[in-house]
């Protein structure tokens, strides 16, 4: 996957992943609005035949964009690796 910033504000942020599919977006849209600093957080595939979906994030306040979807995104690897060990555990057992 390739990320490339579409727009940057000082609140705002519109990028596009290239290689997206709506299963990523969807967990980051659902990570990203249990930051309370998150105004809004959507994404959108303009194309169904493309995958390239845009991600939309809008902070409340003095709060950074690209601060909310890192903390997103280490959430998402978090539930990922706790996943991983109870199917790893569950297999085994």
């Amino acid at each position: 996957m390739k990320v490339k910033i579409l727009t940057k504000s000082e609140n705002e942020l519109k990028i596009e992943i290239e290689g997206g599919t709506h299963g990523i977006c969807n967990l980051m849209q659902k990570r990203l609005l249990e930051d309370k600093t998150v105004e809004f957080a959507g994404y959108d595939v303009p194309h169904p035949l493309v995958s390239s979906p845009i991600i939309y994030v809008r902070m409340k306040g003095d709060a950074k964009p690209e601060d909310a979807l890192l903390k997103a995104v280490e959430k998402v690897r978090e539930s990922n690796d706790a996943f991983s060990k109870e199917l790893d555990r569950a297999l085994k057992a």
